[in-house]
């Protein structure tokens, strides 16, 4: 599998949700949203939605959920941290069906190399039916340089929900 496009017969949708009080009012332009949807179609991906959402666990938790049923991949950037109005975690917990540590597990390990605030990140990916559901941080260049330490993983990934199971030489097996 190439880490610039995705090797499958048919790309996968996506949909990318930012979580920001001040963009959902429009007070804040929405930065990360896009830059996080061009890292993905770069990659293969047919970005199908955007949305826009506040810090409200109930708000995240009904847009990922509407969004897994149309896209394979639900992407959202922000309130992933510590403070109290980040409740990202929660929400994406909230409607997965079963955790992937290791996909935030490499996120981590790979922004700490840049910095030690990564530490911080409470950010979850987990599975809803068919759909991969990953939280990255609110920063465009965390979001972005999160995305990309996994990229390579995520359509094998995807596969391996459709129930393909055969054992990829390049990623190993899973």
């Amino acid at each position: 599998m190439s880490s610039s496009t995705i090797e499958t017969s048919a790309a996968f949708t996506a949909a990318v949700v930012t979580v920001s009080d001040s963009s959902s009012r429009g007070e804040r332009a929405d930065i990360s949203g896009p830059a996080v949807a061009g890292v993905l179609e770069k990659s293969g991906f047919k970005i199908v939605a955007r949305e826009v959402v506040p810090d409200e666990q109930e708000s995240i938790q009904n847009i990922l959920a509407h969004l897994s049923d149309k896209a394979r991949l639900v992407v959202t950037t922000g309130g992933t941290g510590i403070a109290p109005c980040d409740v990202t975690p929660e929400a994406t917990r909230a409607v997965c069906d079963r955790l992937v540590e290791g996909v935030v597990e490499r996120i981590r390990a790979e922004s700490g190399k840049k910095s030690p605030m990564a530490a911080l990140s409470r950010a979850v990916c987990g599975v809803r039916g068919k759909s991969l559901i990953l939280n990255l941080p609110g920063s465009p260049a965390g979001a972005t340089e999160s995305l990309q330490a996994v990229i390579d993983l995520l359509p094998h990934a995807l596969e391996l929900l459709d129930g393909n199971t055969r054992h990829s030489q390049k990623l190993g097996s899973t």
